[in-house]
């Protein structure tokens, strides 16, 4: 029962919310299974003693209890649903003292791989945060839909190809935490499960260092490593990470959909020059290529190297303000 254990600001909400509604329910649920035992044993067949109204069929005092109560039941629970929906939602960054940090969550099958932008390290199937400090999740999936879950720390949150989901959470005490997708995904789902080390600032740290003593890099063929499939996947540390990989993720699924079937052309124009000024839009006008006409991992593999050179070639420019929509709205072709 990790969710009524919580170590973190949101879990905590989400317990008290949890055990009000319940509370609140019960007030009908105790009396109705009491009165039901009650009347069987008042009423069975050997009590003479008790009354026989066989033309009973009415009492005010009945039905204003039997609707009063479930209707300020409702109400009160109707509220709260109101008030903590806007207090609870996963998008609105926590309002703390301190700077947050910022991790982006990519789901594969069936592994977890943790981006660190700010740190510019990656890892599989490990979670590491300093404690007290808010932590702002950006969330997608490489290709089946999952769902983030840490149970201890608060709420869960669908990640999905092509879109970008955020969650913000804290943990206010150490210690390590079971993380998993709660939403099935294939043969290898019951196995896509990580830690969660909630760490104090001298730890967490020491942690990024161990990390980038590793001798890996992610890069664009590492990641081609990763998408294969594979169960009961182990930590993995990359030292370093592709600065664009993330997006690269996030807005393969667009690229691989403007690009498939086509044969010739395929503009990066309208994917991401809406961002970008006259002169870089000339600059990185047109990437040539031919794709197969039919979507197999070479289009969706090629897809990812269209959009990770498209990323690389726009420098600094505005690409971390993309978002999924807007991508979506821009993307055009040239035959």
């Amino acid at each position: 029962m990790a969710v009524l254990n919580p170590k973190g600001l949101i879990g905590e909400e989400n317990k008290s919310l949890i055990l009000t509604s319940t509370f609140l329910m019960l007030i009908v649920v105790i009396p109705v299974i009491f009165l039901t035992l009650y009347f069987a044993w008042k009423y069975r067949a050997r009590n003479t003693s008790a009354k026989y109204e066989p033309k009973w069929c009415h009492s005010t005092v009945i039905e204003v209890i039997v609707w009063a109560i479930p209707v300020v039941i409702v109400t009160i629970l109707a509220k709260i649903t109101w008030i903590s929906t806007h207090e609870l939602d996963p998008y609105k960054p926590l309002d703390h003292r301190k700077k947050p940090i910022t991790i982006q969550v990519v789901s594969m099958n069936w592994k977890w791989l943790f981006i660190y932008p700010e740190q510019k390290i990656a890892t599989i199937n490990q979670l590491a945060i300093p404690v007290d400090t808010p932590v702002n999740f950006k969330i997608t999936s490489e290709s089946i839909m999952n769902s983030f879950f840490i149970p201890q720390l608060g709420s869960q949150i669908y990640s999905m190809a092509g879109m970008e989901t955020k969650l913000h959470l804290i943990a206010n005490e150490p210690g390590i935490y079971d993380g998993l997708s709660a939403n099935y995904s294939g043969a290898g789902f019951s196995g896509m499960r990580f830690k969660t080390l909630a760490l104090s600032e001298h730890d967490f740290h020491q942690w990024i260092e161990k990390v980038r003593s590793a001798d890996k890099i992610l890069d664009n063929d590492a990641y081609q490593a990763l998408v294969a499939p594979k169960e009961k996947n182990t930590v993995t540390y990359y030292s370093s990470v592709d600065p664009y990989l993330y997006l690269t993720i996030l807005h393969t699924p667009m690229v691989a959909g403007t690009t498939k079937g086509r044969i010739g052309t395929a503009s990066l124009n309208g994917l991401i020059m809406p961002w970008c000024d006259d002169k870089t839009r000339k600059q990185n006008n047109q990437i040539r290529t031919v794709v197969p006409s039919t979507h197999t991992k070479k289009t969706t593999d090629h897809s990812l190297k269209l959009a990770m050179e498209g990323f690389r070639s726009l420098g600094n420019t505005t690409v971390e303000s993309m978002t999924p929509s807007d991508t979506t709205a821009h993307t055009s072709s040239k035959e």
